[in-house]
């Protein structure tokens, strides 16, 4: 069995497990026109499915996840309804995610 490095990562508020390879969804950042990678420093863990895993308090120094953006996308639409009976009140509202599709490139270690 093969050994993969996975490192977890926190970006957005959200947290994400992710592997090299690996293509995930994160919210939409500011990126430069052409940029074609990013890079997440708030690595929270590293770990080799054979080894023990390196824990960051709160983030592993000097580790870091480098990803290339894929394309940038709108999520599913989220319909919000509010409604209060027997007063003739209704809202409706939609709204829908910016996202963007990234692939982890290489994780980095110090």
């Amino acid at each position: 069995m093969e050994t993969s490095v996975y490192a977890i990562i926190s970006d957005g508020g959200f947290q994400y497990r992710v592997e090299e390879g690996l293509v995930f969804d994160v919210q939409r950042k500011e990126v430069g026109e052409g940029t074609q990678s990013i890079q997440f420093d708030r690595v929270l863990m590293v770990g080799d499915l054979g080894d023990d895993p390196k824990v960051g308090r709160p983030v592993v120094e000097g580790a870091k996840v480098i990803a290339g953006v894929v394309n940038e996308f709108k999520a599913p639409k989220v319909i919000i309804r509010k409604f209060n009976r027997r007063k003739g009140y209704s809202l409706k509202k939609g709204h829908r995610q910016k996202l963007l599709k990234v692939r982890v490139e290489k994780i980095e270690l110090a």
